[in-house]
């Protein structure tokens, strides 16, 4: 066997493999057992644990840059649905659950969203970005992330960057999702919005926090295996005692991997030999 999926080498699986997978997820939303994060509070929280704002348009092509200004519709309807949200103990927080299908009866329209590293237009694009942001905040919190997809591609230079690559997340209704659980005795809430040049976001909770985190990116490289340039690196978080400013633990969250969709500089690419070991470039 060559080692691909079915519905790869018959492309008109894929559909009925999207229905499966979908159907398995809203059985799992329907199982007892989980108490799902759907209730809003219009009133922050006193405590605000971390913020972040990621800029809505980057410079693209003239055709990109019109479904960047869709995407910027799209991720106002989104943020609505997860601003204000309360995750109380016990809770677990779905983004698929809580934004639900972006669809045109409910406003969404054809905005950007990648696709095999490509940019392509796709309606209720773009919201992946929603995603990134609260699972930044996130990452600075005690909350446990349960489930994060990852895009296999590295579409688009760093040039504004402000988070390490590799902290951000695919969504795909339903299926592919963020979930995040709340097994502490705190309360949190997010708050989400658009703003003139930024998607906005906080994270806060009804009680002070006793530990701050930082999150970095270590052994970061680019390969060149046969002809394709491929980029990993590490994600790091370093847990703090706010009491006494010590690191405490230190966790990796991921090892990313990905195929890179542009020219890097080639001073930055390390030629790797297609002998070598896999796990030199993996």
């Amino acid at each position: 066997m060559n080692g691909t999926r079915p519905s790869e080498r018959h492309p008109w699986l894929f559909p009925w493999a999207v229905r499966a997978h979908q159907v398995r997820r809203h059985l799992r939303w329907l199982r007892p057992g989980t108490e799902w994060a759907r209730d809003h509070g219009g009133q922050n929280l006193p405590v605000r644990v971390k913020k972040h704002a990621s800029l809505l348009l980057r410079e693209l092509s003239e055709s990109e840059m019109v479904l960047q200004h869709n995407k910027v519709v799209n991720l106002r309807l989104a943020s609505q649905r997860t601003d204000g949200l309360l995750i109380r103990p016990g809770e677990t927080f779905s983004f698929n659950k809580v934004v639900g299908s972006c669809t045109r009866r409910k406003g969404y329209v054809e905005g950007m969203r990648l696709s095999n590293g490509d940019a392509v237009s796709g309606v209720g694009g773009g919201i992946c970005q929603l995603a990134n942001l609260v699972h930044w905040m996130v990452l600075h919190s005690p909350l446990t992330v349960v489930e994060r997809s990852e895009h296999s591609f590295d579409p688009f230079p760093d040039k504004g960057r402000v988070l390490p690559w590799g902290v951000g997340c695919s969504i795909v209704y339903n299926y592919v999702d963020l979930v995040v659980r709340n097994d502490t005795a705190t309360t949190f809430q997010l708050r989400t919005w658009v703003a003139e040049r930024h998607l906005r976001g906080e994270l806060r909770a009804d009680r002070p926090t006793t530990t701050s985190y930082r999150v970095e990116a270590r052994d970061e490289e680019f390969l060149r295996v046969e002809g394709r340039v491929y980029r990993r690196n590490e994600i790091w978080r370093s847990v703090i005692d706010k009491r006494t400013g010590d690191v405490v633990a230190e966790e990796l969250v991921k090892r990313n991997h990905a195929l890179v969709k542009y020219a890097p500089p080639e001073d930055r690419i390390r030629e790797v030999a297609a002998t070598a070991p896999r796990d030199r470039a993996a």
